[in-house]
């Protein structure tokens, strides 16, 4: 009995046929139709049967079909790290009573991601603890992610029409054991808050009693604007999630694609594609690394990283023509091949960074005053992390070896030598250690995929999925009609669904693709990975200070782009 089976089996044994789960045959992994009655029984067999394990919940949203009786699905993905697998549920829900129980008392990685679907489609999460908008201001008006939503609708926030505190901030000293506390409002104009985030804490002194996160600062309805753009015209709009590593957005967002139209990418256009993602996740952990120790106060050893980080922008420029946001990825390949001195770069830069990184080590590592400020620091245990839905280095600090490169292998991971850094202190200071041995482990990757870099095509030559060469568009009629058919009706992806995952700089970034067998997505739901890992933010930060905060929130490298979208 395979793992597919052993699931249903499990998931059988006590919820039988007709008992509001039925399975959904078919698919990339088991999925279930379930009753919103019995969501919360099942929710809690998945995770504590230890036949089943399912003890991470990666992502939950809403799906719109205004044809059907019950308008809304709302759709869970969950994983067991143990036993290697996925599942998928789905709960239909009528639009005239859009009520759904909250999952955040079986796995507290459902918070935000309920009030996002809140947010966003309407739903209601009966018994979620603060449901409320989340990506957009509380003065919006209706949700956004509906179909019937006009993609061109604006709503100005004007500050009379939001009263934008906490409940618990307004609380006045004689009414709570709030004696000689204040109420502060740390960012969103800050430089420590790495983008416009915002923290309300209480502050009994120097230690925070209470914690609220406020974002959003940054929304851009990113899934909405897919929705109105070809499958490849929304290459442009991934590159603005994380924005410190652009590529594997891109990356990430192609191969959900390609696994959906089977067809996947030439061998020279994945070694690129693996190379540049690499140099990207080095980037992304040294804008992390160093912004946060210039946080900190060590302003030296940030200098010495964004050496390293401008270095490899200056490849990636040469790639694409662009530093910051690329778009170089197609779906099935590349937009143009490396230039002819590529590799000899990458060589260049293979000999750069390792001296860099070495002189920050010697600076910081075992510097006294930086232990000082974070060891025991922001500390969450392994099951707490996995509860909160963390993946990514974050997880990995915690003692999790989760890595969607192994376990998950593509673009032929699972052919290369490195290893996945894990560290047991849950804190800041081994989040730091974790990046900096990912930093050493991404070199070694990238070493080896260039001594494996073939010449060969740089993308698929399928025309119902590439563009046509320009000079067979000038010279052929069939071209000239291939290209004008995927520029103006953009290629047909099978109509189905799937969730493609790869691993990002900040852990699992996921897509949830939806088609009608259109030119256009009919619905991406993004899973952000430092989505989940901030939702714990103000949870930790009770019992801790200002200026432990300042170190903590610097280790979780939340890119505003990625977490609002």
């Amino acid at each position: 009995m395979d793992n597919r089976e052993q699931t249903v089996a499990a998931i059988r044994s006590v919820f039988p046929e007709g008992e509001g789960v039925a399975e959904i045959p078919g698919g990339e992994m088991p999925a279930f139709r379930v009753d919103r009655g019995a969501l919360p029984a099942l929710a809690r067999h998945l995770k504590n049967d230890p036949a089943l394990d399912f003890k991470l919940l990666l992502d939950v949203c809403g799906v719109d079909y205004p044809g059907r009786d019950e308008r809304f699905e709302v759709v869970y993905h969950a994983a067991s790290l143990e036993r290697g697998q996925r599942i998928r549920l789905k709960v239909p829900v009528p639009e005239g009573d859009p009520v759904v129980p909250s999952l955040f008392g079986v796995w507290r990685a459902a918070d935000w991601f309920e009030r996002e679907a809140f947010d966003m489609f309407g739903i209601r999460f009966e018994g979620h603890p603060n449901l409320k908008r989340i990506l957009c201001h509380q003065a919006f008006q209706g949700h956004a992610l509906r179909k019937d939503y006009d993609p061109g609708q604006r709503w100005l926030l004007r500050e009379t029409e939001q009263d934008d505190m906490p409940a618990w901030a307004k609380e006045r000293p004689e009414d709570a054991d709030h004696f000689e506390t204040q109420v502060l409002n740390l960012g969103p104009s800050h430089p420590a808050t790495h983008g416009t985030l915002r923290t309300v804490v209480r502050l009994d002194g120097e230690i925070i009693t209470k914690a609220e996160v406020e974002i959003g600062y940054l929304h851009r309805c990113f899934e909405k604007m897919a929705e109105s753009h070809t499958w490849n015209q929304v290459i442009p709009y991934t590159d603005r999630l994380n924005y410190c590593s652009a590529m594997m957005n891109g990356v990430g967002y192609a191969l959900a694609v390609e696994k959906m139209l089977g067809v996947p990418a030439p061998p020279r256009a994945q070694t690129i594609r693996l190379i540049l993602s690499e140099l990207s996740r080095i980037m992304d952990h040294i804008v992390d690394i160093g912004a946060n120790l210039n946080d900190l106060g060590a302003m030296t050893p940030f200098l010495y990283m964004y050496e390293a980080r401008e270095e490899i922008y200056s490849l990636l420029e040469a790639c694409c023509g662009s530093r910051l946001t690329m778009s170089y990825v197609r779906i099935g390949g590349l937009s143009h091949d490396v230039p002819h001195d590529f590799a000899e770069s990458v060589r260049y830069l293979l000999k750069r960074i390792p001296t860099l990184i070495a002189d920050m080590e010697t600076l910081i590592t075992e510097n006294r005053i930086f232990r000082d400020r974070t060891e025991g620091i922001g500390r969450l245990s392994a099951e707490d992390a996995v509860d909160w839905g963390w993946t990514g280095p974050c997880l990995r600090a915690c003692g999790v070896a989760y890595d969607v490169r192994k376990a998950y292998p593509y673009l032929g991971y699972e052919t290369y030598d490195f290893k996945v850094p894990v560290s047991h202190g849950g804190d800041t200071y081994a989040r730091y250690l974790v990046r900096v041995e990912e930093i050493k482990q991404s070199l070694a990757l990238v070493e080896q995929a260039l001594g494996r870099l073939a010449p060969g095509p740089i993308i698929v030559d399928d025309h119902n999925v590439a563009l046509p060469p320009k000079e067979k568009v000038y010279t052929e009629m069939e071209s000239l009609i291939w290209h004008f058919k995927l520029i103006m009706e953009g290629m047909k992806v099978p109509a189905g669904e799937a969730y493609g995952f790869s691993e990002g700089a900040n852990g699992e970034l996921g897509y949830y693709i939806v088609s009608d067998g259109g030119g256009k997505p009919y619905r991406i739901k993004v899973r952000p990975p430092c989505f989940a890992i901030f939702q714990a933010y103000p949870h930790m930060l009770e019992g801790a200070t200002v200026s432990d905060a300042v170190a903590m929130l610097g280790s979780f490298n939340v890119i505003a782009g990625e977490l609002d979208r």
